[in-house]
């Protein structure tokens, strides 16, 4: 069972290898709840490019949101991933999961993928959702 402090990650040997997300996540502290965050810019278009740059502008913008609250991505304990093109997104793996070492680590929350006809923004080919796990967020103003 991986750990720190407030977050412990549990890949049980009897099931089959967690690869790209944990079995299980043990959280203490204050939990922080991240909305849906698709891979819309600043200036509120939907990146081009296709999933990757989607998924990464998505990535980007739920880790944005975690650092408001004083939370960091090892804090993620839980992700689900909306995906409008599933082949599409199994083809770009790869890709996909360079840009979560980048942003994010070796480590991975409990997550689900989840295939959908369509997100709330046309363009959008993927939405990111999770949740956090801060260990102490005492005196911080949001």
């Amino acid at each position: 069972m991986k750990s720190q402090k407030h977050v412990l990650r549990a890949d049980p040997p009897s099931l089959a290898a967690a690869q790209g997300f944990s079995h299980a996540v043990l959280a203490f502290g204050t939990t922080v709840f991240l909305g849906g965050q698709t891979g819309m810019a600043a200036d509120g278009s939907i990146v081009e490019g296709g999933v990757v740059p989607q998924f990464e502008q998505a990535l980007t913008n739920l880790l944005t949101a975690l650092a408001e609250t004083g939370g960091t991505p090892a804090d993620l304990v839980n992700l689900t991933i909306y995906i409008v093109d599933m082949d599409d997104y199994q083809a770009h793996s790869r890709e996909i999961r360079g840009v979560w070492k980048r942003l994010v680590g070796n480590d991975y929350p409990a997550m689900a993928g989840i295939g959908v006809s369509r997100l709330w923004d046309v363009e959008a080919v993927v939405e990111l959702q999770g949740s956090a796990a801060l260990a102490n967020v005492a005196g911080r103003a949001i």
